[in-house]
């Protein structure tokens, strides 16, 4: 009897590991942009963060999300694609919103004094002399993915959408093309860190970018790729994952290169 009993403990303990792992798996994704977008929203300063993070993510989850009509992998890995995608959809809603209102404000305007003579001079710490609108019917590529109303990256989205769902509907019944989806998916997802990499060394700064994100990219990254490997998802998912790692130590690397630096954009220059 003590061993039966035993035995429904040991089973009972195994599917509560299983259900905390999954919800981490869901849920934990997006916990590494929660710093990001309070530190976004309580300074209104949305120059140290790359859209472009956004666009690598929201491009990488729906592959993922249409491979999974392809090669059905677990349910969480699935779920944890939506909730990405909503939670980019929030971080590029609030980018576009505290641009446009920085944008927005008028220059600082400083007077100078020269004999009896005074005159006033634009500060040259700020980029808000002007405002222009730019959209994605536009069709400029000069300002893609720079677009000035939020509307116009849901457009984009769903043009992508539409265009993937498609040309994965035609294609499904094709092994290479479902192996290729999938390693696009999270060959894309590896290297979401780039953009902000990237931005980073344009700055020579990581002032605006949230460290306590770049953490938990790290261990999230790290524990979802020993997820990967623990429970044997395909051969794509734990080889990017690898890389992601990577690329989070190189940021973490310019957190400690760049600690004294000052941004290039504080001198009024285009990032």
């Amino acid at each position: 009897m003590e061993a039966i009993m035993e035995e429904v403990r040991d089973v009972s303990m195994s599917k509560v590991i299983k259900w905390v792992c999954a919800t981490i798996m869901i849920f934990g994704g997006i916990v590494p942009y929660i710093p990001q977008y309070q530190e976004i929203y309580q300074k209104e300063d949305a120059e140290g963060f790359s859209l472009y993070v956004c666009l690598a993510l929201l491009i990488a989850n729906t592959l993922r999300i249409l491979f999974w009509f392809g090669k059905r992998y677990e349910l969480p890995l699935l779920l944890q694609s939506i909730v990405m995608n909503i939670m980019m959809l929030l971080m590029i809603h609030l980018c576009v919103k505290v641009r446009n209102k920085n944008q927005l404000k008028p220059p600082i305007v400083e007077r100078t004094f020269t004999g009896n003579n005074s005159k006033d001079e634009y500060s040259n710490n700020t980029n808000h002399s002007y405002y222009s609108v730019q959209s994605f019917w536009d069709f400029d590529l000069k300002y893609f993915w720079q677009w000035t109303d939020f509307q116009s990256y849901v457009d984009f989205l769903l043009v992508m959408n539409i265009s993937f769902s498609l040309i994965t509907f035609i294609c499904i019944h094709s092994t290479v093309f479902v192996e290729v989806l999938g390693f696009l998916a999270v060959f894309t997802e590896a290297c979401l860190g780039v953009p902000q990499l990237v931005k980073n060394l344009r700055q020579r700064s990581t002032e605006g970018m949230s460290v306590y994100m770049v953490l938990m990219w790290t261990a999230g990254d790290a524990f979802k790729t020993v997820y990967f490997i623990v429970r044997e998802a395909p051969l794509q998912f734990w080889l990017c994952g690898a890389l992601q790692v990577i690329i989070d130590l190189t940021i973490l690397g310019q957190v400690y290169w760049y600690r004294n630096s000052i941004p290039s954009f504080r001198y009024g220059r285009a990032d």
